[in-house]
């Protein structure tokens, strides 16, 4: 993992982690409304990274780093932690462990379920599949296999694709479709989805509530996959500024 920073260091911290097939470069928007406010840390994940080949290991193996960039950069505190989607597992994976101290987290549209193993496999493929059309098709056919999708998510998929490709994306969709969040240890804990992803982010929601019952749940109307960060940055930026400061 590679972890970049930005904004004032004598301000608040606030940790983002980036979705999978795409790089922390996803942010950019949003770190640039928020940077006044926090010291902000970006992670990089392994197999995602901007002009590095690299790649995946699993969820945990990228939690584990990132536990151990904040103990050993930040005195083992995060004022403000945003994870999207793989992101949000991850920060899952964090909390779950308890190595560090987070006041408010915020997990938008996290998977933290498994799926049954005879579906991993295929699923895993179609998702490399689909992510191999962002980066090679134009025109009409990324318009076919694209229509639920929508531009920028589909050129920030293209930009990451060539550094670590296929293999990347397979070993994380098998690393998150395998491993379900079995506890989870916060204050402040936010959930954030789509109504065009509801069917997919619901249950994960459910879960979530099962062991953190004061979950704030929020589900945005109109919103697919990841669509509230790329389309709307300063809806973003207002509630993690309104999580944090109360304002």
């Amino acid at each position: 993992m590679l972890f970049y920073t930005f904004g004032d260091k004598d301000k608040p911290t606030l940790l983002l982690l980036p979705g999978l097939g795409v790089s922390h470069e996803i942010f950019l928007p949003l770190i640039e409304l928020l940077k006044a406010d926090f010291s902000i840390v970006v992670a990089g994940i392994d197999g995602f990274l901007m002009g590095t080949p690299s790649e995946f290991t699993s969820v945990d193996d990228q939690a584990v780093q990132t536990i151990n960039y904040v103990q050993e950069n930040l005195d083992g505190k995060i004022d403000m932690a945003y994870g999207l989607s793989l992101g949000g597992k991850i920060l899952s994976r964090i909390m779950e462990r308890n190595q560090i101290s987070i006041s408010h987290a915020v997990m938008d549209a996290a998977p933290l379920l498994s799926l049954p193993r005879w579906c991993v496999g295929p699923l895993r493929y179609y998702q490399s599949f689909n992510v191999w059309t962002c980066y090679h098709w134009t025109g009409f056919w990324r318009f076919v296999f694209h229509s639920h999708y929508f531009d920028v998510l589909l050129d920030e998929c293209k930009k990451v694709w060539p550094y670590g490709k296929g293999k990347a994306v397979r070993q994380g969709y098998k690393s998150v479709y395998t491993s379900t969040l079995e506890s989870i240890s916060g204050s402040d804990i936010h959930y954030w989805y789509g109504t065009k992803e509801a069917f997919v982010a619901r249950p994960q929601a459910k879960l979530l509530a099962s062991l953190f019952s004061d979950v704030h749940i929020e589900i945005f109307p109109k919103m697919n996959h990841a669509q509230l960060l790329v389309d709307c940055p300063e809806e973003v930026a207002k509630r993690i500024k309104s999580i944090y400061y109360g304002k």
